[in-house]
């Protein structure tokens, strides 16, 4: 999955707790992450997500300091397809040596496939039960991610971990429960969500059975809950744990910048389509057949060259249709996560998929294959923030690290301001926001975009950021990332995540809990969420981070700090 350094408010000069998490994960189907560019990443035998918290506001003692832990990607994953701890010893030496360096957490990716791999409801949790216990031993927290998704088949994935048989089983004489193209080629990454509500698991439903998963998780790791050690839940609501469609399956032939494809055609989603346009008055129409192939490029297409068909009324509704479906999908799994860890002291958190490419064409094509209904004059993401606001959850985005002008020309690409859409719908809706880097990066220009975008308006010396994000995750820890020079970097750009302040070992002072996690609002209605597709103008953001890793100050922990407190006190007397 992904990475996240998570980034709380603080003013300069005082102390706050400087967080720095570390994530380890095995390898998922994380397509966003995976783009032009990650081809060529060596694979390592361990690969580790790194992740820092930010600043919160102080007031003459620290504050607040949010926890927000997320995800990295191994090689071969701790816990073992089969269900096996590995390499116990080494592992532990290793977190130790994380906490001695002042790392707060990992992050796991709690297998689906692994766990119930036995049969229906024969949860098998020892392996991760070890894990965490010796996780707890050394000191760290941790981010689960539970996650429903196949590991394995596309970039940066080693290992294969498939959803469980017996329920891969029922796909061999019904294969319609998996998503389907308009070709027939199925996707086995993730269930279509054509089968949420059909009985066709042994009696039980696609949303019971991620339901009694994750209460099965709740009693299984009740202590470690209650203990404060798991912190954080993410929610895996689609293939690489996304709230999306596949849309670019690389196992398919998927290639960057490709659109993608529509993946809405099993017999159960087509059957619900056919339903709502004849509640629409056009039971004639039917799915798009005129949306390309995986790598097209818009212009070559009926549906989204110029004035093609999505700008009729018939691809209107389609997109309203397809986009609404995910959001249903996600709302209604969310729902169910949160009576699972109701009264639990954790942040449950969503992933939204960071899709650049094609950004900057009226049709936005790769958005709306994903199911992401974004165009210049209507805002795809801020329903979606919307909708998790009821659950309190956090959004998690990603391509943080990301400048247009390094992204190929044919790309059309703009994550600068695919990010500042995201971020600032998201804030618009009241809701926490958390990102991550989309490719290992370690260099001085990532390192300042990324603490551009996670306080868009600069530091604040007399209190909290105007805007600032509620985390960061930093992927990934690898060879590259402890080589020498690049460490240093990595410590600089840690170093400013925190602002510069110091360290403070007493998270009580931070006046900052995470409070139990309260019972979800009344669903939102379709008209109200529907309000939020309004187009409205980003917040603005600085040109430049005030704390560049390569700035003045730079590897000098809180001299920063201190030209900048001395040069206000010039102008604010």
């Amino acid at each position: 999955m992904s990475c996240i350094i998570h980034s709380i408010e603080v003013s300069l000069g005082e102390k706050v707790r400087l967080h720095k998490h570390l994530l380890w994960e095995l390898p998922s189907a994380n397509g966003v992450e995976n783009l032009q560019g990650l081809r060529n990443v060596k694979r390592r035998r361990r690969h580790w997500r790194t992740f820092t918290f930010g600043e919160r506001k102080l007031e003459r003692k620290p504050q607040a300091v949010a926890f927000e832990v997320l995800t990295n990607k191994l090689e071969l994953g701790v816990v073992t397809a089969d269900n096996v701890l590995e390499n116990k010893d080494e592992l532990g030496k290793q977190l130790k040596e994380l906490r001695a360096a002042g790392v707060d957490g990992v992050m796991v990716d709690v297998w689906w496939g692994i766990v119930e791999s036995k049969g229906p409801k024969q949860y098998d949790w020892s392996a991760y039960k070890s894990l965490f216990e010796l996780i707890q031993e050394c000191d760290l927290k941790i981010q689960a991610i539970i996650s429903f998704h196949q590991c394995g088949g596309n970039i940066g994935d080693a290992v294969n971990i498939p959803i469980p048989q017996w329920v891969r089983d029922v796909g061999e004489y019904d294969p319609d429960i998996f998503y389907t193209n308009r070709a027939g080629t199925r996707n086995k990454e993730y269930l279509t969500i054509g089968v949420d509500h059909l009985p066709l698991f042994g009696g039980r439903t696609a949303i019971e059975m991620y339901s009694d998963y994750m209460k099965s998780f709740r009693e299984n790791m009740s202590d470690l809950l209650e203990a404060g050690v798991i912190i954080d839940i993410e929610v895996g609501l689609g293939p690489a744990g996304e709230l999306r469609y596949p849309s670019y399956p690389q196992t398919q032939g998927w290639v960057f910048p490709g659109i993608g494809e529509f993946i809405c055609y099993d017999k159960y989603l087509k059957a619900e389509f056919k339903e709502a346009a004849a509640r629409a008055g056009n039971p004639e129409w039917e799915l798009p057949d005129d949306a390309g192939e995986y790598n097209d490029t818009p212009e070559n297409t009926g549906f989204f060259k110029p004035n093609g068909t999505y700008r009729t009324e018939k691809g209107n509704f389609f997109l309203i249709w397809y986009s609404n479906r995910l959001l249903i999908h996600g709302d209604e799994i969310l729902d169910e996560a949160n009576k699972a860890f109701l009264g639990c002291k954790v942040k449950i958190a969503a992933k939204v998929s960071g899709i650049h490419w094609w950004y900057k064409v009226d049709n936005h094509a790769a958005e709306l294959t994903a199911g992401y209904y974004n165009l210049h004059e209507r805002d795809g993401y801020r329903p979606i923030a919307r909708m998790l606001s009821r659950h309190h959850a956090i959004l998690n985005f990603t391509c943080l690290e990301m400048k247009d002008a390094e992204q190929p020309e044919n790309a059309k690409s703009g994550p600068q301001e695919l990010v500042m859409q995201v971020l600032s719908g998201a804030w618009r809706e009241n809701i926490e926001v958390a990102g991550e880097n989309a490719l290992s990066r370690y260099d001085a220009t990532a390192y300042n975009q990324i603490l551009l975008n996670v306080r868009p308006n600069g530091v604040n010396k007399n209190g909290q950021p105007k805007l600032r994000m509620y985390g960061m995750t930093y992927l990934r820890l690898s060879d590259d990332l402890l080589e020498e020079t690049n460490f240093k970097l990595f410590k600089t750009f840690v170093r400013k995540m925190h602002a510069d302040q110091d360290y403070c070992p007493d998270l009580k002072k931070y006046n900052h809990e995470i409070r139990p996690l309260e019972r979800s609002k009344q669903q939102i209605p379709t008209e109200v969420l529907t309000e939020a597709t309004k187009a409205l103008a980003p917040f603005p953001w600085d040109k430049e981070t005030d704390m560049k890793v390569d700035g003045a100050g730079a590897g000098q922990p809180g001299l920063l700090a201190s030209l900048v407190n001395k040069i206000k006190s010039l102008f604010f007397k």
